[in-house]
């Protein structure tokens, strides 16, 4: 039997949602009667116009609409509202730069005006609603000025992750036809002081010729080229204009953003997301899951190049009139003790961020924590992958102080905000499981053939039968491929590409990418499982596990795994990570092959990058394919030469 955590008396006493049975009752609610459930949520944000029908889907030919003819604004809805309901003096974003005596505060007044000027930019530069803007920018305040003003003047934002080569922002830049470019001269993040954002920007644009304008952001200072006839300084650009914008009236269908997803293969997908609907998702599901009350500082640690960032640090937080942190840095600079100085300097409420984090910091020991005052905790969030036991206990005891309810969220780029997750006043949690479902969200897990499994105790392909206000739209420029990746092999369902369990008490436990289901000897076996129970190996940081071509098996597993500092290599270690696989799993999953390395190949954003790992178990390495944006190209090297 799997750990139970019940929720708080005294958390769930205050909390939006209860008990168990006040989730089950507005559940059944969400899906029985759909359109009221949703026409009621839809009014926490001001329209200009009301909608005229609710919502119309078809998951055959992947058409998908919500709060059809509605019409609104996004930045009025984060920002203008606010201020005039009294609220202008409070604190919107609590920007905390790289280094730690480097903050700005912008309450919603500040914030609305800076986004009201920039608006102004934008359009004394030719852009008008439709046109797309490319920005590419590392965490600084600009980023959510850059895509709240896009937002007010109906023009949609393609935010591009700051640490992506100059290929990859070339390719996001042609894809959606971007007119303008924001930028920045260099970027801070870490040790590193010179990040060549605009250097980069410039290699792109060389094959690039849909740009017409760049506006580049002074961070550093430092000397950089500029085109005179391209080229403008976002400061100069500011001080040629009012600080008044009206706002655009914007359809509820009419697009919002494109965000790129990274695949490990082939051409990156544009996802794109519409506006009523998604503000609406956003704002509900930022309110509840993370319980969130007015006077709460709020902090989600993502980048904003990524969907939680759009999701839960612009919009979902600033519709609700929330506070939210900005972090420029890593949290290993100054020291591993960085995230806990910031939560103590601001006293944070809410803390979402991802497993891989947790791991690292965890991997340091438990003193960076422990000597910093966190009380000011009341719910921890976890986003990105499916959480590890030892790293949701230690982030529960340690971080927590054995007080905060643990809220891991399940979502993806394509559903714009969560769809399973722990109500933390409700819903008592099992470390490593997304729990239930959110209210409207009607998961099923499908064989093979697309058959409905009933019941509890099954695993298969997770999909999700009926749509929900934050659903991608279409793949931007190739709805085949919309229709293709998501509805064709299921028809009727959006297939989420991911395995789950369902256990015993209808608690759903992600698996992994299907992708990333191994079959040993005909037995399918979800790599995340087998990487769980690694992780309870004492000593053991992290693992991760990808297959290998096996002449007996089929398909062999071969495990990479990270120590805990001062811990080295033994075969001791070895036979106690063995012990664990076949305690947790049973003798079929247990791995092949030990590789103990330093690291393991990540992106900035902190994703494990399993392709790579693949090409070195399967002795492939002239395929390795891009690895520029790895935070540590390095890590790859070292890999190949001690591969076991």
């Amino acid at each position: 039997m799997k750990k139970l955590f019940k929720p708080f008396s005294e958390f769930s006493k205050n909390s939006k949602i209860k008990s168990i049975d006040e989730y089950n009752n507005l559940y059944e609610n969400s899906i029985s009667d759909k359109k009221n459930f949703w026409n009621e949520k839809a009014e926490r944000i001001d329209w200009i116009e009301k909608w005229d029908k609710s919502y119309d889907y078809d998951f055959v030919n992947g058409n998908i609409k919500w709060f059809e003819n509605g019409k609104l604004n996004v930045s009025y809805n984060c920002l203008d509202r606010h201020v005039q309901s009294g609220n202008g003096d409070k604190i919107a974003i609590i920007w905390e730069g790289n280094n730690p005596n480097e903050q700005k505060i912008f309450t919603y007044s500040k914030l609305l005006k800076k986004v009201e000027k920039f608006s102004n930019v934008l359009k004394n530069n030719g852009i008008k609603k439709g046109d797309r803007v490319c920005l590419y920018l590392q965490m600084i305040p600009e980023l959510p000025i850059s895509m709240l003003a896009c937002a007010r003047i109906g023009a949609i934002h393609s935010v591009v992750f700051g640490a992506f080569s100059s290929d990859s922002l070339r390719d996001r830049i042609n894809d959606s036809s971007c007119k303008m470019l924001i930028t920045q001269d260099t970027g801070i993040r870490g040790n590193k002081n010179n990040i060549p954002m605009k250097e980069n920007a410039d290699s792109a644009l060389k094959n690039t010729k849909s740009i017409e304008s760049v506006i580049v952001v002074k961070r550093t200072g430092s000397k950089v080229q500029m085109l005179p006839s391209r080229d403008k300084w976002w400061s100069e650009e500011m001080n040629l204009v009012s600080s008044h914008c009206p706002i655009e009236k914007i359809d509820s269908e009419d697009p919002l953003f494109v965000l790129y997803t990274s695949g490990s293969t082939g051409k990156p997908k544009g996802v794109l997301h519409t506006t009523g609907g998604y503000l609406t998702y956003v704002s509900y599901t930022h309110e509840l899951i993370f319980d969130y009350k007015p006077d709460d500082i709020y902090w989600c640690t993502a980048d904003i190049g990524w969907i939680t960032g759009h999701s839960y640090i612009v919009y979902g937080p600033l519709s609700n009139c929330a506070t939210t942190v900005m972090f420029e840095g890593v949290p290993n600079f100054p020291d591993f003790g960085r995230f806990w100085d910031i939560v103590e300097k601001h006293k944070v409420n809410l803390f979402y961020t991802a497993p891989t984090a947790l791991r690292a910091l965890m991997k340091e020991g438990n003193h960076f924590v422990t000597n910093k005052n966190l009380s000011s905790l009341r719910l921890l969030g976890t986003v990105g992958e499916p959480i590890k036991e030892p790293e949701w206990i230690w982030y529960h005891e340690i971080v927590g102080n054995s007080n905060c309810p643990i809220v891991d969220t399940w979502w993806q780029t394509e559903t714009g905000g969560i769809l399973i997750s722990p109500l933390p006043g409700a819903i008592p949690t099992k470390p490593g499981s997304a729990t239930l479902p959110f209210f409207g969200i009607e998961p099923v897990l499908l064989t093979e053939k697309g058959e409905e499994i009933q019941g509890n105790n099954v695993s298969g392909l997770l999909a999700i039968k009926s749509s929900w206000p934050g659903q991608m739209r279409t793949v931007y420029g190739d709805h085949k491929r919309f229709i293709e990746t998501y509805f064709k092999m299921f028809p009727g369902y959006y297939f989420t590409g991911d395995g789950a369990k369902r256990d015993s008490d209808g608690y759903y436990w992600i698996t992994g990418r299907v992708d990333d289901v191994l079959n040993v000897s005909g037995h399918r076996i979800g790599t995340a499982e087998v990487e769980g129970a690694i992780g309870k190996t004492n000593g053991v940081a992290e693992a991760a596990v990808v297959g290998f071509p096996h002449e007996i098996k089929g398909q062999g597993i071969y495990s990479f795994v990270t120590l805990m500092t001062g811990v080295h290599p033994n075969e001791e270690i070895k036979k106690n990570i063995l012990k664990s696989v076949v305690k947790d799993i049973g003798p079929h999953s247990k791995p092949d092959k030990i590789q103990f390395t330093e690291s393991l190949p990540k992106t900035r954003s902190g994703k494990i990058m399993r392709r790579i790992l693949r090409k070195i178990a399967e002795d492939n390495v002239e395929e390795m394919g891009d690895i520029s944006t790895l935070a540590d190209p390095a890590v790859v090297k070292s890999l190949i030469d001690n591969k076991v």
